[in-house]
């Protein structure tokens, strides 16, 4: 549930075109399993704690524990410290472990001739993104094509001439994809009448623009906190010389950098701010379940997913104004920490008090 549609969708689609083998594929998923982690360790101690507490409670285990003199602090003190262990665990992931893993997955794609320049050849197609032609693969096997139509199109977008192919083979040099073709026939239209003749072989540059400025380069989502920090200092360096940003007097200048630094500082205190999650779900959780009195497994997802939303939603909506200074969006993202631990130490309180 937790893997992005789009990442299941590349690896099935690799598998059932036979572009990559089941290990390759197991490799792809194991690299993204730190990645989906940072997501599913905090949920499932919001889960946990609402579904322990609310049988806890439905059960009157609790008045039984008060009963013997051990107060709802004591008791859940062991819980929030593994709640404080769990948020290290997701800092490491989150800080390190995950972009590095991403980044192997996507250099693991590309290793095998995965990446997007395979993705954008699928079978029995029409493919239009190659500009002034007309792509038609019958069969894609890794480098290796089946049953090839190529059409050619003029400055209108008409159909100039057409080659069609059995065989070929792609081979990517840099940010340029060579289609080599076997037993080729070129069909020139002269007229509105075909002029046939054989080739024999035909080769095709095209230019993969995409992979070129894209593919090749770390994106700063993708880098860990240690390489966001080297970055945004090298801009300050840059920006500033030997002057931290925080102290040019120019206004100009200052809302520059404050443009260029924004996207990098939005995602540090993003991994940070993540790494927290645990905490504040602990804190909400134990008391909501406790309040909550019930039995049932399904009421007490339904409270994790209604929490889960409303405090992923904070970082949804700093992350969209990453270019928006004025509305500090790094500092939005902290905002659901800090709400939801406030929030559930005043819940606690009560609950420690019997209110």
């Amino acid at each position: 549930m937790l893997f992005r549609s789009n990442v299941l969708k590349e690896i099935l689609a690799l598998l059932v075109n036979q572009q990559a083998s089941l290990w390759y594929a197991a490799q792809a998923v194991a690299l993204l399993i730190p990645f989906v982690l940072v997501f599913a360790l905090p949920m499932g101690m919001l889960t946990a704690n609402l579904l322990v507490f609310g049988r806890f409670s439905a059960d009157q285990e609790l008045t039984a524990v008060r009963a013997g003199g051990i107060s709802l602090l004591a008791l859940v003190t062991p819980i929030l410290l593994f709640s404080v262990g769990l948020s290290c665990v997701s800092a490491a992931i989150n800080l390190y472990v995950a972009p590095q893993c991403r980044v192997a997955y996507k250099r693991l794609l590309s290793s095998v001739g995965m990446d997007r320049v395979m993705m954008a050849l699928p079978e029995k197609t029409f493919i239009k993104d190659f500009s002034g032609y007309i792509v038609y693969l019958g069969k894609v096997r890794g480098p290796e094509l089946q049953d090839i139509l190529i059409y050619k199109l003029d400055k209108q977008s008409k159909v100039d001439s057409y080659i069609r192919a059995s065989e070929g083979r792609i081979r990517i040099e840099g940010p340029v994809i060579h289609v080599q073709l076997m037993d080729a026939w070129r069909v020139a239209l002269v007229d509105g009448k075909q002029a046939p003749f054989y080739s024999g072989e035909a080769s095709f540059p095209f230019t993969n623009e995409v992979r070129a400025t894209k593919s090749d380069r770390v994106q700063i989502t993708d880098m860990t906190f240690f390489e966001l920090r080297d970055q945004l200092m090298e801009i300050e360096r840059q920006l500033g010389g030997a002057v931290p940003l925080a102290q040019l007097p120019t206004g100009q200048k200052r809302v520059r950098a404050d443009e260029l630094t924004l996207p990098i500082k939005v995602q540090m205190h993003r991994q940070v701010a993540f790494s927290f999650a645990a905490i504040g779900f602990t804190l909400v959780g134990i008391p909501l379940g406790i309040r909550a009195h019930r039995r049932e497994t399904t009421f007490g997802i339904a409270i994790a997913l209604l929490l889960v939303a409303a405090y992923y939603s904070f970082f949804i909506l700093g992350e969209s104004l990453d270019a928006r200074p004025e509305c500090v969006p790094h500092l939005i993202l902290w905002a659901p920490n800090f709400l939801f631990q406030a929030i559930g130490m005043v819940l606690l309180w009560r609950a420690n008090k019997g209110i």
